[in-house]
């Protein structure tokens, strides 16, 4: 058995965003939805965690050798003024504060501002779900799914890059199988059919930046009915 996440009995994810994903979420390179969907990985990866806190170490020591540039005190002020915002906004008594959830890690939670109970499924196909997950900016749309026990995703490809996390549950494809904090990245050379296991619904956040092309021989029947 493999080691388990600090403080849980959920086994580590094995399966991982390469380095470039990650130096670009710790640079801040990484767009919102991809931001967040690598965040929620590292919530329950420990490795790809510590990976990037290194890049926030390499990156803090190439800031310090760049020599300072002076600033005017009224952009110095203005800065001081938005960091005392911000901090007053989350120390605020007042400000609601979701129930605790086992599915949906912090940095998504707290994107959406509730738990999985609070979450608006709209039927896609017969025990297919999903729940847009709202962005902004990048080219990376967000959405939950939520999948029968058993059931199969129609056989596809994409116009771009797919990165699924699976929040519950597991799946497995030609490429492999994915449970709790597995993140699977496809490109468009990737054409396979998830199939959920058969012991439970799985919930995944997905990332995509291009729709999906249905490939398999039920394809000309259900694309028009289906638009991920």
């Amino acid at each position: 058995m493999g080691k388990t996440v600090s403080g849980s009995d959920m086994p580590c994810p094995s399966h991982h965003p390469d380095e470039g994903l990650v130096m670009d979420y710790a640079t801040g390179a990484a767009c919102e939805a991809g931001s967040l969907i690598l965040a929620s990985h590292m919530t329950l990866c420990p490795r790809c965690r510590s990976l990037a806190e290194a890049c926030d170490v390499v990156g803090g020591s190439l800031l310090a050798e760049i020599e300072p540039e002076p600033v005017s005190k009224r952009c110095l002020l203005a800065v001081l003024a938005g960091i005392g915002d911000r901090r007053g906004a989350a120390s605020d008594p007042a400000r609601p504060r979701p129930p605790a959830d086992i599915v949906l890690p912090a940095p998504l939670r707290n994107h959406l501002g509730t738990d999985l109970n609070g979450v608006a499924w709209r039927r896609v196909m017969p025990g297919i779900e999903e729940a847009h997950v709202p962005t902004c900016g990048g080219r990376f749309k967000g959405r939950l799914m939520r999948i029968a026990a058993g059931v199969a995703v129609p056989r596809h490809t994409h116009d771009g890059v797919e990165m699924t996390l699976v929040l519950a549950g597991g799946f497995s494809d030609e490429h492999g199988r994915y449970y709790r904090g597995d993140l699977s990245v496809s490109g468009p050379e990737i054409d396979h059919a998830p199939v959920v296991d058969a012991d439970g619904e799985c919930v995944c956040f997905v990332a995509t930046d291009g729709p999906m092309k249905l490939t398999g021989p039920v394809a000309r029947l259900f694309s028009r009915f289906i638009r991920f």
